[in-house]
């Protein structure tokens, strides 16, 4: 969904039911080895019955990249006033960081034994569009929320962001 309003906002008219079919898939287990949310959707996005997870930041660069080529920037591991450089020049940001904007304990995390090795992954897990700042507060467009540019502490949600591993795409004008 977050990636939709990305894209629409760069003037691409999908939608997320549309992009659910399109974005990777791997299993959420095969044999001893749970997906990698960077090989693909984890899981099942259809339906609470059975197990899903999530997808990170390189399936939903490659996705995005098919609507708009040589368009998408993929900042994953970059510093935090990166996102907010971008938001200056009037581009939205598609980041992974969790439902509730805030550092997670320990208690939240799990490690997968993955074909790539250990993952460290929680259910919590959740990605948004940023669409501003000020000093106290970046906003959002949640999908889990029914108004947009919600406002979220700042300083919790670079934590939160951090914490998931500074993933962040956008695309250039």
């Amino acid at each position: 969904t977050s990636l939709s309003l990305l894209l629409q906002h760069a003037g691409i008219e999908v939608d997320k039911m549309t992009l659910s079919r399109e974005v990777r898939k791997v299993p959420f287990k095969n044999g001893d080895y749970y997906g990698h949310l960077n090989d693909g959707f984890v899981g099942d996005m259809y339906s609470f019955e059975t197990d899903g997870l999530g997808v990170y930041h390189l399936p939903i660069k490659e996705l995005a990249e098919r609507y708009l080529p040589n368009r998408i920037v993929d900042f994953t591991g970059s510093e935090k006033e990166d996102i907010y450089k971008t938001i200056d020049q009037g581009l939205p940001v598609w980041v992974v960081t969790n439902d509730t904007f805030k550092e997670l304990g320990e208690e939240h995390f799990k490690t997968w034994n993955t074909r790539l090795g250990e993952l460290r992954i929680t259910y919590r897990m959740h990605s948004v569009l940023v669409v501003g700042y000020d000093d106290d507060n970046v906003y959002i467009n949640d999908p889990l929320y029914h108004e947009p540019n919600r406002a979220i502490d700042r300083e919790d949600f670079e934590k939160a962001w951090e914490q998931m591993g500074r993933q962040a795409i956008t695309y250039i004008k």
